[in-house]
């Protein structure tokens, strides 16, 4: 089992940056994809950001091309978001997400389902 934690969520103005925590801990494996997904209200879950371990491979969503960037501290156990830029587009719930299976590919933008492990979710507000 692998748990999931977030942090780093909260309210900021439209142009502004936040850092999103994921700390990981229980099982470990040597090959796998984390990021982050997230959902806001009334909308479906979408892919924002994720990284495979076996090659570095990154994708991110087209919408937050140039302005997010995921990064990972592997003696920490944990990947990071860093958002800048900010826009009240982006309000959402945001979850860390891993999966030992699946690869991130920047082509294609990543389902829920591909995902087995989430977090609980924090929570970004972005106030024009």
């Amino acid at each position: 089992e692998v748990q999931l934690v977030e942090s780093g969520g909260g309210l900021v103005q439209a142009g502004g940056s936040l850092r999103l925590s994921c700390a990981a801990s229980g099982n470990t494996f040597s090959d796998y994809a984390i990021g982050w997904f997230r959902q806001a209200p009334g909308k479906e879950r979408e892919g924002v950001s994720c990284t495979t371990s076996t090659d570095g491979t990154t994708y991110y969503r087209d919408s937050v091309k140039g302005r997010f960037s995921i990064s990972s501290d592997d003696a920490k156990n944990t990947v990071y978001l860093q958002m800048n830029k900010l826009k009240p587009e982006d309000t959402a719930v945001y979850f860390c997400v891993l999966d030992p299976y699946t690869y991130c590919s920047g082509a294609f933008d990543p389902t829920p389902d591909e995902f087995e492990f989430w977090g609980q979710g924090t929570q970004v507000t972005v106030s024009s």
